[in-house]
């Protein structure tokens, strides 16, 4: 069958949706996801979600946002999500169960503290999807098990590189 377009990598951007100090890292994150003509897909919500989304939006990518709530007017969610910066909002009724949702959709995560943001990670590591972690100098645990991806990066700049060594592994 001929393939009509060229499929653009997703990158799933994970972290708290409160009110964070990675926000400006997670905004700077999802401007750079757009420019690589990546699509980026979070959790939809808002603090590290948000920021993110903002970031590809305003360079013209394409976010898709993994919802919690069974629809639009699901009272329990309606006022948090989705955030204002996604174009493609995707309700799943499932809460927190759509992080494997976040997960099995995205070529390579990134991942910044809070929220749910350990299981995700542990659902990445079970399915063998690399992980770019920021901000978590004391994650702690040096062995992921056989087969993990898992890089450390100490700032956006380096978390960038490491990104684009894997989109290059990716097309190759």
């Amino acid at each position: 069958m001929k393939q009509f377009y060229k499929k653009q990598p997703i990158i799933g951007v994970i972290g708290s949706g409160l009110e964070s100090a990675y926000e400006n890292k997670a905004y700077k994150m999802g401007k750079f996801i757009a420019k690589s003509g990546c699509i980026l897909l979070t959790g939809g919500g808002d603090g590290i979600m948000k920021a993110a989304s903002k970031g590809a939006f305003e360079e013209g990518g394409l976010v898709i946002g993994i919802l919690p709530s069974d629809g639009p007017d699901d009272l329990r969610y309606s006022k948090r999500y989705p955030n204002e910066y996604v174009h493609i909002p995707i309700y799943t009724g499932m809460s927190d169960a759509r992080n494997s949702i976040n997960i099995k959709s995205s070529s390579i995560i990134v991942a910044f503290p809070g929220g749910g943001t350990l299981s995700e990670i542990g659902l990445a590591v079970k399915n063998k999807k690399p992980i770019v972690v920021i901000g978590w100098e004391s994650f702690g645990m040096d062995d992921y098990g056989r087969g993990s991806r898992v890089y450390h990066a100490e700032d956006v700049d380096v978390a960038k590189e490491i990104v684009e060594r894997l989109l290059s592994e990716l097309e190759g």
